[in-house]
């Protein structure tokens, strides 16, 4: 599929089939059933969509075989990780953006009080380890050339290599000492070695089929894409809901429904707008009055968008 087609209609079909295996593939992760969807990634090697395949990539390359199987298009995965997070950086630097900190702690997103900023995850102090290791090797000082951009990009570590964090790494000392020294010298120039530089195969292809064709397809995408009549989209909106199954996103969720009562495990939920949860029949008893309100509104909505998409079906 060429880039100018990307939000047509055949791109949401396949955008629908990709989700439905993602969706599969977190489930069976979930359970420790047998992953067919990860052998099947690896065997096929095929994908396009970039939310859901990033949630996918993340189940499936959790296996060493699925890696393996990437083969060289793991450095486009590389390039394209750097590349979010930079525009991510950006984004916040620029107020685009909330600049509440996160960090992934125990394989989840969880967000840092300001009082916590300056503890090190798990994370946090094996990229600093990976950074100690690789430049103060004597094989890469050798190699790597420390040119004026490299070498200024190298002293933006000085900046995170406060007292705090070297308290909880001593060894960043060693690093600390080595960017000092780096401020001060200029490294002697690599040897002319023979280098063989990877590219990310996958952006080049793209920019290079696309080059000089960027206001053509803009173009394309304005018509084609960005103005759809009023029945795709109800189309749409038909196979989205269908795709998004609220039984099936429910059990993509890892904490089990509360009691909209009681708190404790539902079991059972409301029948009319299917929003909330109960673990018993006297629980949602003693709950309507405060969730009628509620409730009707929802159901009122639900009833309203399936007369609509009924008419234009």
């Amino acid at each position: 599929m060429s880039l100018r087609d990307i939000g047509s209609p055949r791109w949401f079909r396949q955008h629908e089939y990709i989700e439905k295996l993602n969706m599969q593939a977190i489930l069976n992760a979930s359970a420790n059933q047998e992953e067919f969807i990860k052998d099947l990634f690896v065997s096929l090697g095929k994908i396009h969509h970039e939310a859901t395949i990033i949630n996918l990539l993340e189940t499936i390359m959790y296996h060493k075989e699925s890696s393996e199987a990437a083969g060289d298009s793991v450095l486009d995965l590389v390039d394209y990780c750097h590349r979010k997070l930079t525009l991510l950086a950006g984004r916040s630097v620029s107020g685009e953006i909330p600049r509440t900190l996160e960090k992934y702690i125990e394989g989840r997103w969880r967000t840092v009080l300001p009082e916590d900023q300056l503890k090190l995850s798990k994370h946090d102090g094996q990229v600093f380890m990976a950074l100690l290791n690789l430049l103060l090797k004597p094989d890469c000082q050798r190699k790597y050339d420390f040119n004026s951009f490299n070498k200024s990009q190298l002293l933006k570590l000085r900046g995170f290599l406060t007292e705090v964090v070297i308290d909880q790494l001593p060894n960043l000392l060693d690093l600390k000492h080595f960017l000092s020294q780096l401020a001060v010298t200029d490294p002697a120039a690599p040897k002319k070695d023979l280098i063989l530089e990877q590219v990310p195969e996958i952006w080049n292809n793209i920019v290079m089929e696309n080059s000089n064709k960027w206001k053509a397809i803009a173009k394309y995408q304005v018509t084609q894409v960005f103005n759809p009549s009023e029945s795709e989209l109800r189309e749409q909106a038909s196979r989205l809901a269908q795709t998004y199954n609220l039984d099936v996103m429910e059990n993509l969720i890892p904490d089990k429904p509360k009691c909209g009562a009681c708190g404790r495990t539902g079991v059972k939920r409301c029948s009319r707008c299917q929003g909330e949860w109960y673990c018993n029949r006297e629980c949602q008893v003693k709950h309507w009055p405060k969730h009628k309100p509620a409730c009707k509104l929802m159901a009122e909505a639900i009833q309203k968008l399936q007369e609509e998409l009924n008419i234009s079906s």
